[in-house]
């Protein structure tokens, strides 16, 4: 796919992403850190710095403001953060959350409209997307799989954030995109599921008791321990900072959780309905 580079799950670098990159490098040298030395001094591994100068993934904001202080950039860094364009393809009320993510130590997730995006495929998400009405054209319809890809990078790079995934069981029987498209992505999640830092459960069809009939819902916890949720719409998107809501949505969750079938019990049944495709 022309928005990724060939043989990987990463988008292609932006100019925007390039510069920052390339800033980045310039100013680690000059401070006379290898990306193995500076990793311990930020807090960030060598490999994740690699990656922001190869232009391959978005800097976070705690990124920039320590590279930024450790390296003495003169406001060079956080001036061409600022100016970034990786989020081109998320809509407005998203992005807010998008930076979130880049972060957060946990991440809960409850859908029952569609597989979330950290889960799917290209060809999956290439299937919503062209779906959407009004229609979208071809630029705009790459313009947000890169996007969805940037966001991927967070379960392969952020190894020890917690993820919690709860997906209603037709979300597969619909079969979206057709057969082939719904295979491939049962094996994805099948090899997602065998991280350690993901957890993912099934909401079987047949449920007498359910938390989560008010709709999908997003909740996750900053580096300094803070609560944020989420819950989107048709045409917009609401990010929940009060603690009273997001200790309600919490105990949904958690109740979500019991009601859900167990992990093992969750892969057996996506590996039986493999076999069905």
């Amino acid at each position: 796919m022309s928005s990724s580079t060939p043989g990987t799950n990463e988008p292609e670098p932006t100019d925007g992403l390039k510069a920052f990159g390339a800033a980045l490098k310039s100013f680690r040298k000059r401070a006379g850190y290898t990306q193995e030395s500076l990793a311990p001094e930020i807090g960030y591994s060598a490999h994740f710095i690699a990656s922001i100068e190869q232009g391959r993934r978005f800097p976070p904001p705690r990124f920039v403001d320590q590279t930024e202080v450790t390296l003495d950039a003169f406001g060079t860094l956080r001036l061409v953060a600022h100016q970034l364009s990786r989020q081109r393809g998320l809509a407005s009320w998203f992005k807010r959350w998008a930076q979130l993510e880049q972060e957060a130590l946990t991440l809960y997730t409850y859908e029952c409209r569609m597989v979330p995006g950290l889960l799917q495929t290209p060809a999956y998400a290439h299937a919503l997307f062209a779906d959407q009405l009004p229609p979208l054209n071809d630029e705009q319809i790459e313009a947000q799989l890169t996007a969805l890809l940037e966001r991927q990078t967070l379960l392969t790079e952020r190894p020890n954030t917690a993820y919690s995934f709860i997906l209603e069981e037709h979300l597969f029987h619909r079969r979206m995109g057709g057969a082939a498209v719904t295979l491939e992505l049962i094996d994805h999640i099948l090899g997602l599921a065998e991280r350690r830092n993901i957890e993912i459960q099934v909401m079987p069809l047949v449920s007498e008791s359910h938390a989560g009939l008010a709709g999908p819902m997003q909740l996750l916890e900053t580096p300094d321990n803070k609560w944020f949720a989420y819950c989107e719409g048709q045409r917009s998107g609401q990010l929940i900072s009060d603690p009273k809501e997001i200790s309600v949505l919490q105990t949904r969750y958690a109740r979500m959780r019991s009601q859900a079938l167990s992990l093992k019990a969750s892969m057996s049944l996506l590996q039986r309905m493999r076999g069905a495709q």
